[in-house]
């Protein structure tokens, strides 16, 4: 098995042992990490949970440039949130992100994400 690393200086870097996304066997199948709501630029958290929102979405949406693709070619979202009272604005704020169809989802309830984060997404991306 062959892996393909992606990696984007417009996504934040990695703060631990993962790559921002591996693409397989050349394939189509583009697989990308869990990505917070850090600024790549001075790595530093979004301030609340909007801004939280709005930068894992623009940090996605940075790797699945540097993979090829596009937010609208993920097929599969996980959405990790500390506070699910805070689901509905995912949902508003995703909306603006996406297109229909929209990917398949999860949404889960946890107790802590890296640095103190408030939302966490990652995702399978499947390139034509």
């Amino acid at each position: 098995m062959t892996k393909q690393i992606i990696h984007t200086v417009d996504a934040p870097q990695a703060i631990g042992t993962y790559s921002q996304a591996i693409r397989v066997n050349g394939g189509s199948t583009v697989y990308l990490s869990g990505q917070i709501g850090l600024d790549p630029i001075n790595m530093q958290m979004a301030d609340g949970i909007e801004a939280q929102i709005q930068q894992v979405f623009t940090n996605l949406k940075a790797v699945a440039k540097a993979s090829g693709g596009s937010l609208n070619d993920i097929v599969k979202l996980n959405i990790f949130l500390t506070d699910l009272d805070n689901f509905a604005l995912v949902n508003e704020i995703m909306a603006s992100h996406f297109s229909e169809p929209y990917p398949a989802r999860a949404a889960i309830g946890v107790s802590a994400l890296p640095r103190g984060a408030q939302v966490e997404m990652d995702g399978i991306m499947t390139l034509s």
